[in-house]
């Protein structure tokens, strides 16, 4: 049986993962060996194969965790006894916060999901639509109410969002001179200036 954590108490999946993400960033998902990933974690192949399948595997993992994360949280601002535009603010700057606290997982997915198996890549299309139909009826509810325009159709205004979203990858940096939740704070008020009525 695999040792399930290291010396630091850390478990193996863990470990396993951590060392995947960093060397799927820097060296991408396709130029990287199971055997690298195993040496970099202090495991061996047969602790891979215990917790993953494969390398495909800790590739949908590396997304998968994040999007865990993220519907959880946006479960919970959705379902808060708050007005609808405090509900929509919180949980699009959390989603722009928790996407950079999280950025080499989020870069390597959009690079790399073409790398998935057609049945893989169909799940995790599943999760990410579960996440935009959730957050899309936040949109709804407030332009049902008259809270926000409905000028602009809900879907539209999800895809401008997550565009930018999932372009802070290429621009953003840890160094830079905005921290994640004022970069946050930014892309939410933009928003919601995009749906006053």
């Amino acid at each position: 049986m695999a040792r399930t954590t290291d010396g630091s108490g850390t478990p193996v999946p863990q470990r396993l993962l951590a060392a995947a993400t960093r060397l799927f960033a820097e060296q991408g998902y396709d130029r990287t060996s199971v055997q690298e990933i195993v040496e970099a974690a202090g495991v061996t192949k047969g602790a891979l194969y215990h917790y993953f399948g494969s390398k495909e595997d800790l590739l949908q993992e590396v997304y998968a965790r994040v999007l865990r994360l993220q519907q959880e949280r946006l479960d919970a601002f959705a379902g808060a006894d708050a007005p609808v535009e405090e509900r929509l603010r919180d949980a699009a700057a959390d989603v722009v916060v928790t996407t950079i606290e999280n950025l080499d997982d989020a870069s390597i997915f959009f690079r790399s999901m073409h790398h998935l198996s057609p049945e893989k890549n169909k799940q995790v299309r599943a999760e990410r639509r579960r996440y935009h139909e959730r957050f899309r009826a936040l949109i709804e509810e407030g332009q049902e109410s008259g809270v926000f325009s409905s000028a602009t159709p809900a879907d539209l205004v999800v895809d401008y969002h997550f565009g930018s979203v999932h372009h802070l990858s290429t621009w953003y940096r840890p160094d830079g001179p905005l921290t994640p939740q004022q970069v946050a704070d930014h892309l939410a008020d933009l928003l919601l200036r995009a749906l006053r009525p």
